[in-house]
């Protein structure tokens, strides 16, 4: 059964921008339906069309790109509330691939209507421009952090975001742990490092009880003195749009 926009269970998050009666309302017209998927399954493939675009609603996924040796790049990891598939909206096809790393329900939207739907819908277009300018500048800090700060440093700053995102989403529990079900390849292929040096870097943030990251679960005691480490300051992550 599908989940009514006006009981979206992100809503309640203050990361989420509050919506208008008549936002909600055109969004639901819009919305298609809902997909539910397993770990492992492929939402969207590099290089090919899709006619849908998607929100993630429960789960945690993946975005990636295959490089031709067969390695890939991690591009960011997938939290509820993000849109997917705008790439394949626009221009058509995907640029990178989009896999699911836990069970996940998704939001359908059809592509078909996407361009209806912003025409008619002016701020809600202007959302899915913010919502691509804000992907465009964690990608260039992301760029940076890989380029310019060393093994620790890639390594604090990634946690520090990761963490600040999972608490802003309530996915941080009582016991000041969220799920993370990603293993140090993952990160590592994030950050551009070799899988002996991210295991390396991790249990020196261990020892100093900065982050805990175990059978599924990430914790991180010192967020301050690890966003401290990673050379950035410690904001809370802005407020975006739901669509």
């Amino acid at each position: 059964m599908s989940t009514p926009c006006s009981h979206c269970p992100l809503r309640k998050h203050d990361i989420f921008v509050e919506m208008t009666r008549d936002e909600v309302r055109h969004t639901e017209a819009f919305k298609a339906g809902e997909l539910r998927i397993a770990p492992g399954t492929h939402l969207l493939i590099e290089g090919a069309g899709s006619a849908q675009l998607y929100t993630a609603l429960e789960g945690m996924g993946l975005r990636y790109k295959s490089l031709a040796d067969g390695s890939r790049q991690v591009l960011n990891i997938i939290f509820p509330g993000d849109f997917i598939g705008l790439q394949a909206g626009v221009i058509g096809e995907m640029k990178h691939s989009v896999v699911a790393t836990t069970p996940m329900t998704l939001c359908v939207f059809d592509r078909g209507d996407f361009f209806g739907f912003v025409k008619t819908n002016p701020n809600r277009g202007f959302d899915i421009s913010w919502l691509a300018a804000v992907e465009e500048h964690f990608l260039g800090e992301a760029l940076a952090t890989v380029g310019q700060r060393d093994a620790t440093e890639r390594i604090a700053w990634a946690l520090t975001k990761i963490f600040q995102r999972g608490r802003a989403l309530g996915l941080v529990n009582d016991s000041g742990a969220m799920t993370f079900p990603f293993r140090q390849q993952d990160l590592a292929d994030l950050l551009g490092l070799s899988l002996v040096h991210t295991n390396k870097t991790l249990a020196r943030l261990r020892r100093h009880n900065l982050v805990r990251w175990q059978d599924g679960q990430l914790a991180v005691p010192g967020l301050q003195p690890l966003a401290e480490m990673a050379g950035i300051e410690l904001e809370a992550p802005p407020r975006r749009p739901l669509i």
